[in-house]
């Protein structure tokens, strides 16, 4: 059976017990700050387990794609060296939302796995939490499993988290007996033998895991679920290795046809081609999904993977591009399933091929700071920080190294590299739990009604105060000059999301006022207003007016709706593979950053602004429909990454000029847009670019701001507006007359004075030496340099001169003094780093700058100790 049918036949079957099927969250976590990656398949549903959430079903059942590549969860070491690890991977799923619990879990998942997909009962295991007697009742007693076949175990395997916080409860695990072809131990998976593996986990969620350490019962105990497609097609297939069932072997006979190896012939050979099958599905996975290689956060960890299967690509001797291949690949075999693969097919090959041309030469850095390790290496050992930097930095595997170092009759400091690792996972860990996001959002209770926005037609309207925080405490009353947070039945103000800002205004009731600086969201739809209270006192289960600033949140909603526009003008310029990867929308201007790998050129910025202005001058008439998410897609709307999209969504048209899902506030036409002009582009990461722009008066003010610019210049310059381009070409013209002639005079006072500091040479142990400061730049340096070392015929000359804040140095040593420990390089290096620089160069002829010309008389002195030293 084939993997593409045990997913659908997955599907369906829970479909015909009454689940919704639910398409896969991308691989970024919408909306959640505490995870990096999507890990488990029930990721997506978390909010509906606590209760900060609810959907019009209580059934679901997904395939979800999963990274498991960083921080608690991270396999990426044992990747291609063992049967079952994986950074990306499918689970599938079924989830009850406090509809049913264990007796229904248990028997829907046994049915799944004897009548459909029709394994061998009497080679199926169980485990239950030790602690769970219930379970262990069901499987043997309900179910039938023999009470040999049910093991009890502690914590650490059958009690799930998803992390240090969150939905948690006992589990109960189905595995699969592989025989005794793999071993002769009959002990069951408590024995933890590769023979037993893990095809199904259900974990019974009753409880959610608080900072505090208490556990409190979940609103209604729910069931999450997760199979391993790769490992139930691996038995399907009737193999023992994921990598050898047909989710990996298109890709590995890619690879290996390249790489002119025959799989199955060597072991090393058989991991490299592995791992370049299994980062090829997650580079092509975390590209469609908006992920580009960068050195920080989530492009870092795609970087790393890409470079950890191009070095093992590069071990078995595939040179030049190929990972794009592998990648493409992937895309070939499951971009039927998942449309985002085959939509970025070309995207994801111009991204991979680009990373693979950058680490070609990164390659070559690393092997020249291999060499000189081996070259500096005193005790035979290769320093344990070295061989971290060239597994962190230049992607080099420990086994590389280690192979490397032994062609040369090194070891490896394998202490040190493990004392370096753990430190770097550490800080994965850290950075795993999030950025302190969540404590605006612990601010909303469970037992507050969600918010209703009434801000897309309204821009005051009265409502209730029904709570009221400061400094992180419910308190019923905020005085004159206390700052705190209110959070209202109904709200004009909108909450910051999808990258338009929150809005501003004052909240005011009988006894007070209360300016709103900001607006957030928190859990369970609650609208968070933060502000300061500006005259009298304000307190809970007061009515109060709500009143946006409408002209902040109208020069907002030109902005936003401008970013739509830019954004479907960016598909048609530059490419269908723009994807937004962020936005700012605000009163003042505009900023976008989307996927794209060089920078927009100016004739292109030029069609994108006349595509806009075009669409404002029509004064297409701006609509809103609420659809089914389905139906929306289906529609042509686009879909923003990294939003958090429900069942019923929100789509904005604006003619035929764009469509898009967008929960945010917009002109009710085109034309109320007004002027629009892009004021800035730049790359702000590895494949991402950056738009700045403004609208309407934002714009007007843009223009006088530049105009008022040029205007000053030209005066400065005693010239027309006209006439400005001719007056700097002349300025500039000027200049450069003038420092020649300045560069001339420098030469000939460097000549003139060349004579007088050939006699002021020192005679040091035996070696002339000049150590002198004189005007000039590095090339007046460098000529005189030369010319006193020719005059005296064998000597050693430093030479420095002052700049405008820094320092030029030049270092010569006659050839006949190379054999004698004298080297220009290092000699320039000590006095370079007296005036706060450095630098180096050949034995012969050295260079360097530094920062503190003050240092610069003391610095030239101490050469002459340097040589005596020598």
């Amino acid at each position: 059976m084939k993997s593409s049918e045990i997913r659908e036949l997955f599907l369906k079957t829970f479909e015909k017990h009454g689940h919704q099927r639910v398409r896969s969250s991308p691989l970024i976590p919408p909306n959640d700050p505490t995870l990096f990656f999507v890990n488990a398949g029930m990721v997506p549903f978390k909010d509906l387990f606590t209760g900060a959430e609810t959907r019009s079903y209580n059934r679901a059942t997904s395939v979800q794609k999963c990274l498991r590549v960083s921080g608690k969860h991270n396999d990426l070491e044992n990747v291609g060296r063992t049967a079952r690890h994986h950074t990306f991977f499918e689970m599938l799923g079924n989830f009850s939302f406090g509809d049913y619990f264990k007796v229904e879990a248990i028997e829907f998942a046994w049915e799944m796995l004897t009548e459909v997909l029709k394994l061998d009962k009497e080679k199926l295991w169980i485990t239950v939490f030790e602690e769970d007697d219930e379970a262990f009742d069901l499987w043997v007693n309900h179910i039938g499993v023999p009470e040999r076949r049910v093991q009890r175990m502690g914590a650490k395997d059958n009690f799930w988290s998803m992390g240090p916080t969150g939905p948690c409860g006992p589990c109960s695990e189905i595995h699969w007996d592989h025989g005794p072809e793999i071993s002769d131990n009959e002990g069951g998976p408590a024995t933890e033998d590769p023979r037993y593996v893990e095809i199904w986990n259900l974990v019974f969620m009753q409880y959610e895991q608080m900072k505090n350490g208490e556990r409190i019962n979940l609103p209604s105990p729910s069931v999450d679920t997760g199979a391993g497609l790769e490992r139930i097609a691996a038995i399907k297939q009737g193999v023992f290795s994921n990598y050898d069932s047909d989710c990996f072997t298109p890709i590995i006979a890619c690879a290996a046809e390249l790489a002119g190896k025959v799989y199955g012939e060597n072991i090393e050979d058989d991991v490299a081609l592995r791992v370049i099958a299994d980062h090829a599905r997650a580079t092509a996975f975390l590209i469609a999904d908006g992920i580009t290689p960068s050195n920080e956060e989530r492009g870092y960890v795609l970087r790393r993977i890409m470079r950890r299967a191009i070095r093992f690509g590069v071990k078995i001797g595939l040179t030049g591009d190929f990972l794009w291949r592998a990648a493409d690949t992937v895309v070939e075999q499951m971009g039927g399933v998942y449309t985002e693969l085959a939509d970025r097919r070309a995207f994801i090959t111009e991204i991979v091929k680009a990373e693979e041309s950058r680490f070609s030469n990164t390659l070559e850095r690393g092997l020249a700071l291999l060499d000189q390790a081996i070259s500096a290496s005193k005790n035979g050992e290769l320093a344990g920080d070295v061989v971290f930097k060239l597994y962190d930095t230049f992607g080099f595997p420990l086994d590389l190294t280690t192979q490397i170092a032994e062609e040369r009759s090194f070891t490896i400091d394998t202490a040190g590299y493990e004392a370096a690792m753990e430190t770097q996972r550490n800080a994965g860990r850290a950075a795993w739990k999030g950025s302190g996001a969540e404590a605006l959002t612990d601010l909303g209770t469970s037992d507050l009604p969600e918010t209703q926005f009434c801000g897309y037609s309204d821009d005051l309207n009265d409502g209730e105060i029904i709570a009221i925080f400061s400094d992180g405490s419910k308190v019923d009353t905020l005085p004159t000059g206390q700052e705190g947070v209110l959070i209202c039945d109904v709200t004009s103000f909108y909450a910051e999301s999808g990258g338009q800002v929150g809005d501003t205004g004052v909240i005011s009731t009988d006894t007070g006022e209360f300016a709103v600086t900001d607006v957030q969201k928190g859990k369970g739809g609650l609208f968070l207003h933060h502000g300061k209270v500006t005259s009298g006192s304000v307190t809970t289960l007061s009515n109060a007016k709500l009143n946006i600033d409408s002209e902040s949140r109208n020069r907002t909603r030109g902005n936003h709706s401008a970013t739509h526009l830019l954004h479907a003008a960016l598909q048609t310029v530059v490419g269908e593979h723009v994807a937004q990867k962020g936005s700012l929308v605000g009163p003042n201007r505009l900023r976008f950053d989307f996927s794209h790998h060089n920078p927009v050129s100016k004739s292109q910025i030029q069609q994108i602004e006349t595509i806009v202005y075009s669409a404002v001058m029509k004064n297409h008439t701006v609509t809103t429909e609420l659809m089914g998410i389905d139906d929306a897609k289906a529609s042509g709307a686009a879909a923003l990454f990294g939003e958090k999209y429900g069942e019923e969504v929100r789509v904005v048209s604006m003619g035929d000029a764009s469509i898009e899902l967008c929960g945010g506030t917009h002109v009710k036409s085109t034309g109320s847009i007004g002027m629009f002009k892009i004021i800035s582009e730049s790359g702000i990461a590895a494949g991402v670019r950056r738009i700045e722009g403004v609208t309407g008066y934002g714009a007007l003010e843009w223009v006088r701001s530049q105009n008022e610019i040029v205007t000053k210049g030209a005066s400065l310059l005693k010239s027309s507006v006209a006439q400005l381009p001719s007056a700097v070409e002349r300025i500039i013209a000027e200049k450069r007359t003038l420092e020649k002639q300045l560069e001339k005079l420098n030469r000939e006072i460097a000549k003139s004075a060349s004579g007088e500091l050939a006699t002021s040479a020192r005679d040091i142990n035996g070696v002339m030496v000049i150590s002198a400061e004189i005007p000039g730049d590095a090339s007046t340096l460098r000529e005189q340099a030369e010319r006193l070392r020719d005059k005296l015929g064998s000597a050693v000359v430093v030479l420095g001169a002052r700049g405008d804040g820094n320092v030029i140095l030049v270092a010569t040593v006659s050839k006949d003094l190379l054999g004698k420990g004298l080297h220009a390089g290092k000699i320039i290096k000590s006095v370079a780093q007296q005036v706060g620089g450095g630098g180096g160069g050949r034995p012969d002829m050295a260079q360097a700058g530094g920062k503190n010309p003050e240092a610069l008389p003391e610095a030239l002195d101490s050469v002459y100790e340097t040589i005596a030293s020598i």
